[in-house]
């Protein structure tokens, strides 16, 4: 038997990250470390297994040193912490296997630190890998040779973790993206033939999730539209659970913006109880998302706003993705990203600097060109020296349209055109499709009030800027007025928990003393 400990590291502060968000919600981190928690699963009943994660409690380093092997996984945010954990392990003579997003794309980083490395999947390899170890004959390096059969997978080991510190839970239905963005590691890494769990695998997981009070729920999928034919099969189960159990779970996920032009898979969406959707935009600017080859965002049917307006329209937020720095902007481009997302109504966008992952096309493009930064520099946030502005420009350009995008008036009049005046303001999600039954309706809209009560309550006691706390209480009063809907008020109280992480860490990183975190 093999006692395993398996370490998810501290991320650096992020967008999505919600550092500065997740005290004002009471929690500790925004999501469990899924991939562990798999892994765990994975692992046979002889093994013991145990996961640190460090974005909810510090590493017990004593514990790992006890430990026959210790595993790490990481994104690229993270890879810096990665080392410097590895190294403290390695002064404590344990023995170390790392996998996980980074590795897979640059699996030398870490040179001796690591005793073992994994890349890419690991449903098969893992297995194969205790195995060897038990019998002393393990090799350095794992790496499946056929993509993982989603159909065999199973739920991850939610039991291994304390669900009550996340924000929120996840759940995998699909692996893989059928499309050919030049920058992206998802088909590098899960290649272009979307893989689907089956529906009563998936029902399983979420019947876990519900045990364990979970209530929303990120679905992880890199693009949960990848094979529209079979998802909408998924979908129509799910949306029969929902139903079943009187919706006990919400849902965020990410599609690919041809999501606007299937209404059915939109109407599925929204059944399910699927309210936010985040959607790979990149840049307004056409040139750009032709070079890139992100064609499905050119295709005909509309522009992007308008495309952006239908999936609005038929009851799903959009949180989209953008870039800067493509070989096709100049530095009109800053200006043309604030626009766009105001003209949307885009309230929550991930924007960053392009960056050149390693093992996707874009690396090797500008690798070749002699275009790459390889130094690992936070100096300019990406490792791309792009061909139409200046770094110093291109920086600086980012952490401005990063600011403005999170001035209180700007963020919020895009909320305000969104749910008091646009096509969102009205009942919602959960209590919507509760209608049926008025009496659970009544009290999903009584229990949603009491938490939007709470959680601006306490912004207004932990937010130390008194400007900020005014603009919070003013802006949720004006909806109040406006719309006098639990649903629409509590995401009021949510937006402004999310800004103030947004607004704080967009100033954290124009501090010249800081290195810049880009968003990719």
């Amino acid at each position: 038997m093999a006692d395993i400990v398996l370490i998810n590291p501290r991320f650096t502060a992020s967008y999505w990250g919600l550092e500065h968000a997740l005290p004002l919600m009471g929690k500790k981190a925004n999501l469990p470390p899924a991939g562990l928690l798999l892994l765990a699963a994975l692992t046979g009943g002889e093994h013991h297994v145990t996961i640190i994660d460090e974005n909810v409690a510090p590493i017990d380093y004593d514990r790992c040193a006890r430990a026959d092997l210790v595993g790490l996984t990481g994104m690229i945010v993270q890879r810096h912490r990665m080392r410097e954990i590895l190294t403290e392990l390695k002064l404590r003579g344990v023995v170390t296997v790392v996998g996980g997003p980074w590795v897979s794309v640059e699996e030398a980083y870490f040179g001796p630190l690591a005793d073992f490395v994994f890349v890419g999947e690991a449903e098969d390899t893992w297995p194969r890998f205790l195995e060897d170890w038990a019998a002393g004959q393990p090799a350095s390096r794992y790496e499946q040779a056929e993509r993982t059969d989603m159909s065999l997978v199973p739920p991850p080991r939610l039991d291994l973790v304390d669900m009550e510190r996340y924000a929120f839970g996840s759940v995998q239905f699909t692996r893989g993206c059928p499309f050919t963005c030049e920058f992206c590691d998802i088909i590098v890494m899960f290649g272009r033939r979307p893989r689907l769990k089956t529906a009563p695998q998936i029902i399983v997981e979420l019947e876990a999730l519900r045990r364990h009070n979970v209530e929303v729920v990120f679905i992880v999928d890199d693009n949960l539209i990848g094979n529209r034919k079979a998802i909408k099969e998924v979908l129509r189960e799910v949306v029969a659970w929902q139903k079943h159990n009187n919706y006990p779970l919400t849902f965020f996920t990410e599609a690919s913006i041809d999501l606007a032009d299937d209404d059915e898979m939109m109407q599925l969406l929204v059944a399910a109880n699927v309210v936010h959707v985040f959607v790979g935009i990149e840049t307004p600017n056409e040139a750009s998302l032709k070079e890139t080859k992100k064609l499905q965002n050119v295709r005909k049917g509309g522009t992007l706003v308008e495309k952006v307006h239908r999936i609005q329209e038929a009851g799903l937020e959009v949180w989209s993705g953008m870039m800067l720095g493509f070989d096709n902007d100049d530095s009109t481009i800053f200006e043309a990203q604030r626009r766009f997302i105001a003209d949307a109504r885009i309230v929550s966008t991930m924007i960053g600097m392009i960056y050149a992952i390693p093992s996707t096309p874009l690396h090797a493009r500008l690798r070749a060109e002699g275009r790459l930064d390889l130094s690992d520099d936070p100096t300019y946030g990406t490792n791309v020296i792009p061909a139409r502005i200046d770094r110093r420009v291109l920086r600086d350009g980012y952490l401005q349209v990063l600011t403005d995008l999170h001035e209180p008036k700007a963020f919020f009049d895009r909320l305000d055109s969104l749910y008091l005046t646009g096509p969102l303001g009205r009942d919602h999600g959960r209590s919507a499709l509760l209608r049926r039954i008025s009496w659970r309706r009544a009290v999903e809209q009584g229990r949603l009030m009491v938490r939007a009560i709470a959680l601006l309550s306490r912004i207004v006691i932990k937010v130390p800027d008194a400007g900020l706390r005014r603009i919070y209480l003013s802006r949720f009063r004006h909806a109040l007025i406006l719309r006098p809907i639990p649903s629409v008020l509590f995401i009021y109280a949510i937006r402004s928990a999310m800004h103030y992480h947004a607004w704080t860490l967009a100033r954290d990183m124009a501090d010249p003393d800081r290195g810049v975190v880009n968003s990719f």
